[in-house]
């Protein structure tokens, strides 16, 4: 594999994790603060989605990283959901 396409591998992975972290001042207002700052149908739409894309990162891709990435954002957007739906 070429520089550039390293490069790009670890610059999807950690785009990848930084966005997942990016829903940490959500899930914090809700498990904190108890504020519903999420907007439900948003989330059962989110977590739906990025259920189906890890799933198909399992069963279809064989990308590690992928995988990594999209279980990242499908867990992130469940705990929000979860907490969410708590309040």
């Amino acid at each position: 594999m070429n520089v550039w396409l390293k490069i790009l591998t670890v610059s999807y992975l950690s785009v990848g994790i930084v966005g997942a972290f990016a829903y940490w001042p959500t899930i914090k207002d809700l498990y904190k603060y108890k504020r519903p700052s999420a907007n439900v149908v948003s989330y059962l739409i989110w977590t739906f989605t990025t259920g189906i894309t890890f799933l198909y990162s399992v069963f279809v891709l064989p990308d590690v990283f992928f995988r990594i990435v999209s279980l990242a954002n499908f867990l992130a957007c469940t705990i929000v959901l979860i907490l969410r739906l708590k309040i």
